[in-house]
Order: structure tokens, then C-alpha cells, then sequence
């Protein structure tokens, strides 16, 4: 059995690694983990699709592109709990971006 897999298979899964520091860039620590596994599960959809579109094969399957979603958002979800909560980097990228009010508007 020979496996081979186009560049744009790798490059979707790099990213799919990278997406967990990319939501925590753009949400703040008191977001709900609800939202925050919404936010992850749509880039891992546009992720899946432009694989799929990017993919030099002979034309669109949504279905592929369907399994490359879920391959990408399980990879997002191992990658955050196994990688980059433990190293820190999760707090990191909270904190750099965007920070959440500690007064409310008007005071």
C-alpha cells in the first residue's frame, strides 16, 4: 500500500495545529469554551474546504472535504490539549490580542 498525499494535505494539516492559538488570539479567557469550540470548528470547516478546493485532484467532493473538516478540528482539539495548553502558549495568545474589560462601559 503506497500512500501519498498532496502538499496541500500537509499545509491543511499544519494548520489545523495552528488554529487552537489563532482562537485564543482573537477570544479573551472569560469567553464561554462553547463559543470558543464554535469559533475552532468553523475555521476547521473553511480549513476542510480549502484543502479540498486547493486539492490538485480531479475536481470538488464535499465529502472529502466534509472528513478533511473533522480531521482538522480533531487535530485542533488534540493540538490544544496536548500541546499548547501544557507549554503555556494558550494563555499567551489570550493575552496578547485582545483583552477583556475590567469596568464596564460608562464608568
Amino acid at each position: 500500500m503506497n500512500v501519498q498525499l498532496d502538499r496541500a494535505y500537509w499545509l491543511g494539516l499544519l494548520i489545523s495545529v495552528v488554529l487552537p492559538v489563532l482562537v485564543g488570539l482573537v477570544t479573551t479567557r472569560v469567553t464561554h469554551a462553547g463559543a470558543k469550540a464554535v469559533l475552532l470548528l468553523a475555521l476547521s470547516t473553511l480549513n476542510g474546504l480549502l484543502v479540498e478546493v486547493a486539492n490538485p485532484g480531479p475536481g470538488f467532493d464535499l465529502g472529502t472535504a466534509a472528513v478533511l473538516a473533522l480531521v482538522s478540528f480533531a487535530t485542533g482539539v488534540l493540538a490544544h490539549f496536548g500541546l499548547w495548553k501544557p507549554a503555556g502558549l494558550s494563555r499567551k495568545a489570550q493575552d496578547s490580542l485582545i483583552t477583556a474589560r475590567s469596568e464596564p462601559r460608562g464608568v
